[in-house]
C-alpha cells in the first residue's frame, strides 16, 4: 500500500458559492454533457419512494445547550447518484442533493457540510449546493472516504492508493485479503501489520474455503485501542491493536458480516448484521454471549449499523430500501422497532391512482407488498398491513417474506365508500382467491373471495386474472382463467352473481384455424380484462382469444360479442366518457365506444415492442401508452394522432395518469422508485401537432427533489419552457378574397350602435343629478315659541355661457376619425387603420365620431371608405351598421348635395351586389343543412 500527499499535485478545484445564471431555465447536474431536449408534453418532476441503497448511511448527532429532548440525529443516505438527509426524530426529509455523473460510493458529514465520493471526485455540499470538489490525480474511482475534523482521507477502488489532504493522525486499514495495516499518515509509514491468521482463528470446516476470509466490517469501540472486525465467513473478532491480541470471538450463521457497532451508553454490547438481514447483539462482559437475534430485521442485506450516542437506540439500513430505528428498553428485553422509513425493495410493476384528488397512489411490487404512496408528502406513505406476520414467522421459524401474499397482478379500487367498508380488490399470481383491502384502516380487508367455491367438483378451477370494483363501490368482480366471472358484495362479502362467456365464436375458430376443435371448452377461454360502466348497466369482459363480451349487469345475460382481429391482453375503461381502450397483441390500442359498441379509433404503437400498460387522461382527450421498446407515447383520441413520445433509459412497466391531469406516474424495471412527470399543459400553453415515430426524444428519469421552497420553485420553473412550436398554423386575417369576413367582435357591439338613441332615452334619468347642499356649522333658527330652523331658498345657479371663441376653435379642430379618413385617401384606399380604430371604440364613441362628420369632404371620404370596405369583403357587419347610422344622421345633407348623391348611388350598387352574394351563400348553406337533416 502506498500513500501520496496532496501538496505534490493540484487536486482541489475551488468553486464559487453562488453561480450566475445565464437564463431562467433550470440546469440539471446529472452529467457534464448537455441533456436532450425535454419532451413537449411531460417534464421530469420528481421521484417517490427512494430511501437508501446498499451504500452505508452516515449518522450525525448534535447536542444543544439547555436542550430537553436529547441530541438531534441526522441520517445521510445514498440514493444512487444523489443523497438524502433525514431528521432522525420523525424521520422527515430535510434535503436532497443534486444528481452527479457517477454513482456515489461513500458519504460523510462534517458539521453542516456533506461530502460525497463519486467516481474520481469527492464533492462538498452545503445545504444541498455544491461548494467544493476534490479530484483524484490518478483518475481512478474512489471507494471510501473518512474525515478527521477538517482533514480528508480517501481510498481508491482497487485499494492500492490512499489519498490524504492535511491529515495528521493514525489510520487502520483493512483489506479484502483478510489482513490489516496500521499507518501513520504524517510520516506515511506502515507501523504494523495484522495478519489474517491472528485476526480470524475460526476452526476450519469442510464446507469452508481454505483461503483467508476477507474483512467486510471494521469499527472503533469506545476503548481507544480496541476495534471490531467482521469477516465474510461470519466470524467477528474484538481485537486489541496495541497489544496485537484478540480479546474475544463470535460467529453468525447464514451470511457474512456486513456491519458492526459498539454501544456507547455504558453497556458493553456489540451489534452485528449479516448479509441475510439478521441483527445480533453480543454481551461483551460475558465473553461475547449472544443476547438477542432479530431474524429478518431487513428483507435484504444490512448495509450499516450505528448506535445513537448515549441512547439505547440502534439505527440500521438495508438493501431493502429502508432505514429503521430499534429501541432497547433494557439489556435483557427484546428490542422493538421504534420508527422507520421504507419503500419497495423490488421494482414496482403495477401502479394506480387512488381517489379523485390525484394525491395518492397504490403500488404493487415483486416484494409481495401493496404500498400507499403519497404524491404530496413522503412521510404519509406506508405499506398496507397483511396482518401479524412477524408473530407467525417467529412461531413457525420461517422468514417473514415467505408468509406474505404472492405478487399482485391486478388492482381495482373505488373511494366512494372508503369510510364504510373495503374499497380495494387485488388479484395475486397463481391464486384462485381475491383479497380486499381498506385504505382507511391501512390494512388487508375482512374478506377473501374464492372464485372456485361455486365451481363444480369435476370442472377445473382457474386462477384469477383480473378484478374490477364498480363505480359505486358496492360490488367487486373477478375474472378467472376458466372464463368465469363472479361478483361479490364488498360490504358483506357474499357472492351475488356469476357471468359466463360461453363457447368460442365460430369467427374466432376460423381465424385461429381451429376448425377441428369445434367443441372448444369454455375453460380454455381466459378472461384478460374486466370493467363495468358508471351506472352499473353493463359488464365488459375480454378473452385471450380476442373477443369482447357485453353482459347485462342485472340479468347476467350475454348481450353481444364483438370479435377483435387479434388476442387481447388488457383493457381500461374511462367511465365518464364511455370509451374503452383495448390492448391487442398486434401492438395496436383500439378505442371502443361502449354505447354503440363499435371501434372508433385504432392507435398503432410502433413495431418493436408489445404494449405493457395504458392510461387515460381524466377528460378522455389523451391516452398514454407504455411499451417494451422503452417509449412512452401520448395519442390525441379525437384526431387519432401521436402528439408526444419520449424514450426513457429503462422500460416503463406501469403508468398512471392523475385524475386532476397534473402528473403522469411511471415505474421502471431497474428502479424501486415511482417517477412523476408534470403535465406542462397545466402550467403553460402548449401547441400540439402530429409527430412521427422518428421524433422521439431521449429523456432522463426524474430525480428525487427536496421539500425546500426554492427547490420546488426551481422544479416548477422547468415546466414553463420558452420553446415555441414551429410550423404551427395560424389563422390569417382573411382566408380568401371571395369569402365574407366579419370583425369577430360581439354582435351586441353593432346592435347597440344601431339602437343607441333608444338605449340613451331609456337610461336617461328622470331628474338631473343634484349637488349635495353644504350644511352650516350652526343652523339658524326662527324667532318664536316653537323651535324652527331658518331654511334658505335654493338659488338657481347661472349656467355657463359658451363664448364664440370656443365655438370657432371646436369647428376648426379635426377628430381622429377625420384625420384617418384623410390618410386613407392619400394611401390609395388602405382602410385597415381606419376600421381598426373604429372597432376599438365603444358604441357611444362611434356615434359621437360619426356625428362629427359635418363637412362635405368628410362625408364624401367616409362614403368612399365604406364602398371600398364592401368591395374588399372585410368587416361586413360593421360596414352595415356604420352606413345605417351615417344615413340616419346625415341623410338630409347627402340628398341635398349632388356630388354626395352620386357617391351614395355608387354605394347602393355595391351594397346590392355584395348583399345578394351573401344571401346566395346563406341560401346554399341552409339547403345543404336541410338535406342532411332530412336524410338522417
Amino acid at each position: 500500500m502506498a500513500t501520496q500527499n496532496a501538496e505534490d499535485v493540484d487536486m482541489i478545484e475551488a468553486r464559487p458559492r453562488k453561480r450566475i445564471r445565464n437564463s431562467t431555465k433550470r440546469k440539471r447536474a446529472t452529467s457534464p454533457t448537455r441533456l436532450p431536449r425535454v419532451p413537449l408534453l411531460f417534464a421530469p418532476f420528481r421521484a417517490l419512494g427512494l430511501i437508501t441503497n446498499h451504500i452505508p448511511f452516515y449518522m450525525q448527532t448534535r447536542s444543544y445547550k439547555d436542550a430537553t429532548e436529547g441530541p438531534r440525529i441526522h441520517i445521510l443516505t445514498c440514493l444512487g447518484r444523489s443523497w438524502a438527509l433525514w431528521e432522525g426524530g420523525k424521520m422527515g426529509l430535510l434535503f436532497v442533493g443534486p444528481e452527479v455523473q457517477d454513482p456515489i460510493s461513500c458519504l460523510v458529514m462534517d458539521g453542516d457540510a456533506v461530502w460525497a465520493a463519486s467516481g474520481v471526485h469527492v464533492i462538498k455540499y452545503l445545504r444541498g449546493k455544491e461548494v467544493l470538489r476534490v479530484s483524484n490525480p490518478l483518475q481512478t474511482p474512489l471507494a471510501f472516504v473518512i474525515l478527521f475534523g477538517s482533514q480528508l482521507l480517501a481510498l481508491t477502488e482497487g485499494g492500492r492508493r490512499m489519498l490524504i489532504w492535511e491529515v495528521s493522525t493514525n489510520v487502520l486499514v483493512a483489506s479484502s485479503e483478510g489482513d490489516m495495516q496500521l499507518w501513520n499518515i504524517r510520516t506515511q509509514t506502515c507501523i504494523h501489520k495484522f495478519f489474517n491468521s491472528q485476526l480470524c482463528t475460526l476452526p476450519t470446516q469442510q464446507h469452508m474455503n481454505s483461503l483467508s476470509s476477507p474483512i467486510t466490517a471494521l469499527t472503533q469501540s469506545p476503548a481507544i485501542d480496541v476495534v471490531g472486525v467482521g469477516f465474510m465467513s461470519g466470524e467477528i473478532s474484538v481485537y486489541d491493536v496495541r497489544a496485537d491480541e484478540r480479546l474475544m470471538r463470535m460467529y453468525m450463521d447464514n451470511g457474512g458480516i456486513k456491519a458492526l457497532s459498539f454501544r456507547s451508553d455504558g453497556h458493553s454490547i456489540l451489534a452485528s448484521a449479516s448479509s441475510s438481514g439478521h441483527i445480533a447483539l453480543w454481551d461483551l462482559d460475558s465473553g461475547g454471549r449472544l443476547l438477542h437475534l432479530i431474524r429478518g430485521a431487513h428483507d435484504g442485506a444490512v448495509s450499516a449499523l450505528e448506535w445513537v450516542p448515549g441512547q439505547p437506540v440502534l439505527v440500521s439500513s438495508g438493501e431493502d430500501n429502508s432505514v429503521k430505528q430499534w429501541l432497547y428498553e433494557s439489556p435483557t428485553a427484546v428490542p422493538r422497532l421504534l420508527k422507520f422509513r421504507s419503500g419497495h425493495h423490488a421494482p414496482p410493476h403495477l401502479i394506480r391512482f387512488y381517489g379523485e384528488d390525484g394525491k395518492q397512489l397504490l403500488s404493487a411490487s415483486a416484494d409481495r407488498t401493496l404500498r400507499y404512496v403519497s404524491v404530496v408528502r413522503d412521510s404519509r406513505s406506508y405499506e398496507m398491513s397483511q396482518g401479524s406476520l412477524a408473530r407467525k414467522a417467529t412461531t413457525l421459524s420461517k422468514p417473514l417474506a415467505s408468509l406474505k401474499f404472492p405478487p399482485i397482478t391486478s388492482i381495482s379500487c373505488s373511494s366512494t365508500r372508503s369510510k364504510d367498508w373495503d374499497d380495494v380488490l387485488t388479484a395475486h399470481a397463481d391464486e384462485m382467491c381475491v383479497r380486499s383491502w381498506t385504505v382507511f384502516n391501512k390494512r388487508v380487508g375482512k374478506h377473501t373471495f374464492n372464485s372456485a367455491e361455486s365451481s363444480k367438483r369435476k370442472s377445473p378451477s382457474g386462477v384469477v386474472k383480473c378484478v374490477c370494483v364498480t363505480a359505486c363501490g358496492n360490488f367487486g368482480l373477478a375474472g378467472s382463467s376458466t372464463g368465469e366471472i363472479h361478483m361479490w358484495n364488498m360490504q358483506s362479502g357474499l357472492k351475488r352473481k356469476s357471468f359466463k362467456v360461453g363457447p368460442c365464436p365460430q369467427a374466432v375458430i376460423d381465424r385461429l384455424e381451429l376448425s377441428s376443435m369445434t367443441k372448444q371448452k369454455t375453460s380454455e377461454r381466459s378472461i384478460t380484462g374486466l370493467a363495468s360502466d358508471a351506472l352499473n348497466r353493463a359488464v365488459i369482459a375480454t378473452t385471450s382469444d380476442g373477443t369482447m363480451n357485453f353482459f347485462n349487469f342485472h340479468a347476467c345475460t350475454l348481450d353481444q360479442v364483438v370479435v377483435l382481429p387479434t388476442p387481447v391482453s388488457s383493457i381500461m375503461l374511462q367511465r365518464d366518457s364511455g370509451l374503452l381502450a383495448v390492448v391487442c397483441d398486434d401492438m395496436v390500442v383500439r378505442i371502443i365506444d361502449i354505447e354503440t359498441r363499435r371501434i372508433v379509433r385504432e392507435l398503432a404503437c410502433g413495431v418493436h415492442g408489445r404494449i405493457l400498460d395504458i392510461a387515460f387522461s381524466s377528460d378522455s382527450r389523451w391516452i398514454v401508452v407504455a411499451s417494451l421498446d422503452s417509449v412512452i407515447r401520448t395519442f390525441d383520441i379525437p384526431t387519432g394522432q401521436l402528439i408526444n413520445a419520449f424514450r426513457t433509459p429503462s422500460v416503463a412497466t406501469s403508468i398512471a395518469f392523475s385524475p386532476t391531469n397534473d402528473f403522469l406516474a411511471t415505474t421502471h424495471v431497474d428502479s424501486v422508485g415511482i417517477f412523476l412527470w408534470a403535465n406542462r399543459s397545466q402550467y403553460s400553453e402548449v401547441a400540439f401537432r402530429a409527430i412521427s415515430e422518428d421524433n422521439i426524444a431521449e429523456v432522463a428519469l426524474p430525480s428525487m427533489q427536496g421539500s425546500e421552497e426554492d427547490e420546488a420553485l426551481e422544479a416548477l420553473e422547468s415546466l414553463g419552457v420558452e420553446d415555441k412550436p414551429t410550423d404551427v398554423f395560424s389563422t390569417p386575417s382573411q382566408l380568401d378574397g371571395d369569402l365574407v369576413t366579419l370583425t369577430l367582435l360581439p354582435r351586441a357591439r353593432w346592435q347597440t350602435l344601431l339602437n343607441l338613441e333608444v338605449i340613451q332615452q331609456r337610461n336617461k334619468p328622470k331628474e338631473p343629478p343634484k349637488k349635495p347642499e353644504h350644511a352650516p356649522f350652526f343652523l339658524p333658527t326662527l324667532p318664536g315659541v316653537e323651535h324652527r330652523f331658518a331654511i334658505e331658498e335654493k338659488k338657481q345657479e347661472t349656467q355657463e355661457k359658451h363664448t364664440r371663441r370656443l365655438d370657432k376653435i371646436a369647428a376648426n379642430s379635426r377628430s381622429t376619425l377625420q384625420k384617418l379618413l384623410v390618410e386613407s385617401d392619400k394611401n390609395n384606399g388602405s382602410d385597415d387603420a381606419l376600421f381598426n380604430y373604429i372597432k376599438s371604440l365603444s358604441p357611444a364613441a362611434i356615434d359621437l365620431e360619426l356625428r362629427s362628420l359635418v363637412s362635405f369632404n368628410s362625408l364624401q371620404q367616409f362614403l368612399r371608405a365604406i364602398k371600398r370596405r364592401l368591395q374588399s369583403h372585410l368587416d361586413f357587419e360593421a360596414v352595415q351598421a356604420l352606413q345605417n347610422v351615417v344615413l340616419r344622421i346625415h341623410a338630409d345633407v347627402i340628398i341635398e348635395n349632388e356630388d354626395l348623391r352620386a357617391e351614395l348611388e355608387e354605394l347602393l350598387q355595391v351594397q346590392k351586389k355584395e348583399s345578394g352574394r351573401v344571401l346566395d351563400l346563406l341560401a346554399s348553406s341552409l339547403g345543404t343543412l336541410g338535406f342532411v337533416r332530412d336524410t338522417q
